[in-house]
């Protein structure tokens, strides 16, 4: 898995986990959310196809104490996807079904969220630095071959 390094002006540091942009054959959005003491609360990389076709697919990093991880916010990253989406509502979480995944040398334990809306697939996952990663998409499948395209991206990429 790759990593960046965010050094956010209050708060601790994290890691960044992304697909590198040149990697991407569309646009790249990068939106971050605030804390009120001027924190880092999270970092949402937008991924969108060429031509107008829309988000293609929303990675999201959460910190420990993120308002983003609360339980009755939901899952964030979905809500975002659905929205730039145009959708009205948001669908209905079925569940969730853990299974482990072969990352690298070790063992990744990812857990699959399950919504009434079939086209919406949302995985989640948690470092060891205590960060949360999810990875949304709308109408093109989550396989497990998504975690080999993370790769490390180079700080300036997230610079304005």
């Amino acid at each position: 898995m790759g990593f960046l390094r965010r050094r956010p002006p209050a708060g601790p540091d994290f890691d960044v986990l992304a697909i590198p942009f040149t990697d991407w054959p569309g646009s790249v959005v990068v939106h971050i959310l605030p804390g009120a003491d001027g924190s880092c609360q999270g970092i949402f990389v937008r991924y969108d196809l060429l031509a107008g076709r829309g988000p293609a697919m929303l990675i999201g990093n959460l910190p420990a104490g993120s308002p983003g991880r609360a339980e009755d916010v939901g899952r964030i990253e979905a809500q975002q996807l659905i929205a730039a989406l145009g959708h009205d509502e948001m669908p209905e979480e079925l569940g969730v079904e853990e299974h482990p995944v072969m990352q690298d040398d070790g063992l990744l334990v990812v857990r699959r969220v399950k919504y009434a809306e079939g086209r919406l697939a949302c995985v989640e996952f948690d470092r060891n630095d205590d960060v949360q990663v999810r990875i949304v998409s709308y109408d093109r499948p989550l396989t497990d071959d998504i975690f080999a395209l993370l790769k490390p991206i180079p700080a300036e990429q997230f610079r304005g």
